[in-house]
């Protein structure tokens, strides 16, 4: 199952469970889609793989399954 973090990597804005603008790379990095694509041209910055758009899990699935809560900021890796 998806960790669904809470927010970008590089600029740290908040990305809800049922955002379309998050992206991941196959290791759940996760970025927002203007960092994703603007700053990093569409590579993960930590393992270079491919950053492709998050699918969202449905509000009734939340409860039993809820998102994460744990921020992952590394503003210095997105410069």
């Amino acid at each position: 199952m998806l960790e669904l973090r809470p927010g970008c990597e590089c600029c740290d804005r908040d990305l809800p469970p049922d955002t379309d603008q998050a992206m991941i790379c196959s290791f759940e990095c996760t970025f927002c889609r203007d960092c994703a694509l603007v700053r990093l041209d569409g590579l993960c910055p930590n393992c270079g793989g491919d950053l492709v758009r998050r699918p969202s899990r449905p509000t009734r699935f939340l409860v039993r399954s809820p998102a994460s809560t744990q921020r992952v900021f590394k503003p210095l890796g997105c410069a």
